[in-house]
């Protein structure tokens, strides 16, 4: 009975100790201008690279996110203990998203349809189309 007790008292003490490391992770924002992250199109495409990578690679270190497509940027919440703020714009480059003043990877690039490129590649919305970042129905 006494060995019983203690093993439950140990295996307290380890979880306490455990969670009480996960409480001590502060979470952290980081906001990423991209000059081609302006339709929903790029949009979907960010996000479903974001969830796969977020999975499989940096242990779910990023929390979340907010994408602004007027002002192409992306506002994530991560914790810093499993990813950096670089991590992330490296993940966004690998996606074919500029990330600050970081250029996305060319052949991941190569592959964003055309609105999903830079303006200067002749990207984005075209003149007269219907506003690419509302939400389409």
């Amino acid at each position: 009975m006494i060995k019983k007790m203690l093993v439950l008292t140990f295996s307290c003490f380890i979880i306490a100790a455990a969670h009480s490391q996960v409480m001590q992770a502060k979470k952290q924002s980081i906001t990423i201008v991209s000059a081609n992250l302006k339709c929903w199109e790029c949009k979907n495409k960010l996000e479903k690279y974001l969830i796969t990578e977020n999975k499989s690679s940096y242990e779910s270190g990023i929390i979340d996110w907010k994408i602004n497509l007027v002002r192409g940027e992306i506002k994530l919440n991560f914790f810093p203990d499993r990813i950096t703020a670089d991590d992330i714009r490296i993940i966004m480059n690998n996606a074919g998203f500029d990330a600050d003043t970081e250029k996305a990877e060319p052949e991941a690039y190569k592959k964003l349809p055309p609105i999903c490129k830079r303006a200067e590649d002749g990207g984005g919305q075209k003149k007269g189309a219907p506003a690419c970042h509302v939400e389409p129905y």
